[in-house]
């Protein structure tokens, strides 16, 4: 049974290195910034009974993710960590700027080093879960929710589909694209066919399809329609072959191209950039296939969707039932800082920053 469904049970309070399995050099120094390894020595030999605070904060309204990893980090790796004094909150908050949201107290050399890798881990997670939180409100700001498809496996490096996929999930993304996204959460990856199916069938989408459900005949049939860059066309074969069988049809037209529906329709032209995906080829395909009896095929669209165009297709009342988002989500944009605020319990700091308590922090039990 994975972690997170005991965490989901309430039988334990947060994940643990069970979950992460981290790369054991972390205690050795080698993913700490030099000056942290530098210091610690220095506190070692010259300071080694002071005691300081140390507190995280960002400067963005976000959602937080990254608190879990975090913890189990410090109990994995600091020293004497059971002698460490630590409060936190929890993976989904809501954050606002400047909040601290971890608070780490002790012996600096016990923990100091983890500075910057816990500003890493909360940076890269945060910005994950917050960008798809943001996805998420859009693609529901119409009143209806529609689901959106985290699909980042493209646009990072592979070592990082775990936590992103877990970062999604606390986000508000339960469909992912790959095994490893799944991993710290539960669930298998999800996906039907890509351009290279249909290039295997010389670019005929109906035999494509047709080798995909002879294959998968358990799956729900959706069926990749721009390869030919004529997505109404290829749409309406595929449901015909198909009829009640077809669940959707996904559109991923490149940017660069004009579908070939406005070749056959310039006078619909002239007031909006035709290139790649737009609202009205998405309107055009949907009464297409509303008019031949298939109101039951979904439509879903990939490519290059970030939360203001989703929000954008929602205010227009685009016919999207699913939306596929990948590189948007995985941008880096909020970064965190580590301070040391108290040394021996009293105020010491760099100019600017003070101990800003937080009575939404919430204290962690080493036995947890």
């Amino acid at each position: 049974m994975k972690e997170i469904t005991l965490k989901l049970q309430g039988k334990i309070k947060r994940l643990t290195n069970d979950t992460f399995k981290f790369d054991e050099r972390v205690g050795e120094g080698w993913f700490s910034a030099v000056y942290f390894l530098k210091t610690k020595k220095i506190a070692e030999r010259h300071k080694a009974d002071n005691i300081i605070t140390m507190q995280f904060f960002q400067k963005k309204h976000a959602v937080l993710c990254g608190t879990d990893e975090v913890i189990a980090l410090i109990k994995t790796f600091a020293e004497k960590p059971e002698e460490l004094e630590i409060y936190s909150l929890k993976d989904g908050d809501k954050i606002a700027p400047f909040e601290t949201v971890l608070t780490i107290k002790g012996h600096y050399q016990q923990f100091g080093f983890l500075e910057g890798v816990i500003d890493g881990i909360l940076a890269r997670r945060t910005s994950v879960a917050t960008n798809v939180y943001e996805v998420v409100k859009a693609a529901k700001s119409s009143g209806v929710e529609k689901p959106v498809i985290f699909m980042g496996d493209r646009d990072d490096h592979f070592t990082q589909q775990a936590g992103d996929g877990y970062a999604a999930f606390i986000g508000g993304s339960q469909a992912q694209a790959t095994h490893a996204m799944n991993e710290w959460w539960g669930k298998k990856g999800m996906g039907t066919m890509p351009h290279a199916l249909i290039q295997l069938f010389e670019g005929d989408v109906v035999e494509a399809t047709k080798a995909y459900q002879e294959t998968f005949p358990d799956d729900e049939l959706m069926a990749l329609v721009d390869y030919n860059n004529d997505v109404i066309t290829d749409s309406l074969k595929v449901a015909r072959e198909f009829g009640d069988k077809l669940k959707g049809v996904r559109v991923d037209t490149s940017k660069t191209l004009v579908d070939q529906y406005f070749f056959r329709n310039p006078e619909v032209l002239g007031t909006f950039d035709p290139r790649g995906i737009n609202p009205t080829l998405l309107f055009a395909l949907r009464k297409a296939l509303d008019e031949e009896g298939f109101q039951h095929v979904k439509i879903v669209v990939s490519g290059g969707f970030d939360a203001k165009r989703i929000e954008e297709y929602e205010k227009l009342g685009a016919p999207v039932d699913i939306y596929g988002v990948g590189s948007s989500l995985l941008k880096i944009h909020i970064g965190f800082t580590g301070d040391n605020v108290l040394l021996n319990g009293k105020p010491e700091a760099k100019t600017g920053r003070i101990y800003r308590p937080n009575p939404r922090l919430e204290k962690i039990e080493f036995d947890d």
